[in-house]
């Protein structure tokens, strides 16, 4: 009678197992029941503590199996070296430490996922190159303000390698890349979803208002003397005086206010009052517009503020204006054929050829460019801001109309920008429905994430080989 075939997933979990014991030959795994193989690898783990490697003795300990997850495992030291990490990140974050019991079983619930996702991304060909890894780490470090070498430094005195340091990283971007793949891109917002989150915000905003406000400020120095408070409250009260006879505001504040805003006529422009001090947005709420308040005292002088209008944050969104700029651009990508230097060098002399007006702007980019955009000449369209990458987005916002940039450098290369255009429009609905579909996405997405990885861990084949993982 023929004997029952393994699930190949489990067959390759059983040899490890038989591997580590050292009592179950490749040949022995091949034709044993599942039923049969495991306990039989059960039984014999307790024999050994570890690996053995060719020609080593057995008695010789490497390292031994914690978890088992599909054709893979996270070993003992793994376990015990992740854990360490995370105490002394907790430590130096001030934050809590729960018993250790069940920071290792959270730590090991995450490291499963982990691990199940990365063998995912490697079945689907998801990777990251050392030019990627080492542009977002580059990042990281600005991020932080220092170079990546000062990066490196305090990371090894904390005790954490460099090495393990990129590989993390790596690890991290892979599932991130992962998650846009099996997640993001399958997140659909329907246009009633959109309507029925706008109508919601809108009467919430509705609850809400703004004030438009101006001030006088007569400022009390530091370390003031009664004497000097007491001159200093006479001059408030005089202004409050005027104020009080028709005195025209703006004109008070020009002669009198010690603020930044005094020349402005005291304008200080739209405030929510939640946003104030909370003295000042007492007083604000018993105002009509036109009205001032008695004089305020805080801790750096006496104020009088006058509401000039008021309005629902409903009104406020509805009054939205955004800037748009049209912009084209040629993107040169990093490849092993293509160094950094190169590109820039590349993108400097299609400048010059566009400043001595020898080459067009769009045969530059359908030649060259290595973005979706180089078949309609590098245009990019309008663009809203937050459109494009911060950089991107910066070296943009400085070009005027008709301006090429230099080379600039993102997360995907190295740009040259042209500003095409630009034009300022009430763009308010439209930008409140795109907000909303951010907004859903994001909602969705959260719950999403959670679905797929439960999804990926049910998936996984795991065999717990240490009782205190479980």
């Amino acid at each position: 009678m023929r004997n029952a075939s393994m699930h190949p997933i489990k067959l390759a979990a059983v040899l490890l197992c038989a591997m580590a014991a050292g009592s179950v030959s490749a040949q022995d795994a091949k034709v044993k029941t599942e039923a049969e193989a495991k306990p039989a690898a059960a039984a014999a783990a307790p024999a050994t503590k570890g690996f053995t490697q060719p020609g080593q003795s057995s008695n010789t300990p490497i390292d031994a199996i914690a978890i088992i997850i599909n054709d893979e495992v996270i070993t003992k030291r793994e376990l015990d070296e992740r854990l360490k990490t995370v105490e002394r990140r907790m430590k130096e974050q001030n934050v809590a430490l729960p018993d250790r019991a069940d920071l290792q079983r959270q730590l090991t619930e995450r490291m499963i996922v982990e691990r199940a996702q990365l063998q995912l991304a490697k079945e689907m060909g998801v990777r990251v190159d050392d030019t990627m890894l080492d542009r977002a780490i580059a990042r990281i470090a600005e991020q932080q303000k220092l170079s990546v070498q000062e990066m490196r430094n305090q990371m090894e005195k904390s005790g954490t390698t460099f090495a393990a340091f990129r590989e993390e990283i790596r690890e991290e971007i892979i599932m991130q890349r992962l998650r846009e793949h099996e997640v993001d891109a399958k997140i659909q917002i329907s246009e009633a979803e959109v309507d029925s989150f706008v109508a919601s915000e809108q009467a919430a905003a509705a609850e809400q208002f703004e004030v438009n406000i101006s001030q006088i400020l007569v400022r009390i120095p530091e370390n003031a003397s009664p004497e000097v408070i007491a001159q200093r409250k006479a001059r408030a009260d005089e202004v409050a005086r005027q104020l009080r006879t028709g005195a025209d505001f703006a004109k008070i504040a020009a002669t009198y206010s010690d603020a930044q805003d005094a020349l402005d006529g005291g304008a200080v422009g739209w405030r929510q009052p939640e946003r104030l001090p909370p003295v000042f947005a007492e007083a604000l709420t018993k105002l009509r517009p036109g009205q001032v308040t008695p004089i305020i005292k805080s801790v750096g002088g006496f104020h009088i503020l006058k509401m000039v209008d008021k309005r629902s944050m409903a009104e406020a969104q509805a009054q939205a204006t955004v800037q748009q700029t049209h912009a084209r651009h040629i993107l040169l990508k990093v490849t092993p054929t293509l160094s950094a230097a190169d590109a820039k060098r590349k993108l400097a002399e299609f400048k010059e050829k566009l400043d001595n007006k020898s080459a067009k702007f769009e045969e530059l980019a359908r030649l060259y460019s290595n973005d979706g955009s180089a078949g309609k000449g590098g245009d990019l369209g309008w663009l809203y801001p937050g459109d494009a990458l911060p950089e991107f987005e910066a070296a943009m916002n400085a070009l005027k109309p008709g301006e090429v940039s230099g080379p600039v450098e993102s997360s995907f290369g190295y740009h040259l920008i042209e500003v095409l255009e630009r034009k300022t429009d009430d763009v308010s609905k439209e930008k409140q429905r795109n907000e909303a579909r951010m907004a859903l996405r994001e909602r969705k997405l959260v719950e999403a994430v959670e679905d797929w990885q439960r999804q990926v861990r049910d998936r996984a084949y795991v065999e717990f080989r240490n009782d205190d993982s479980k």
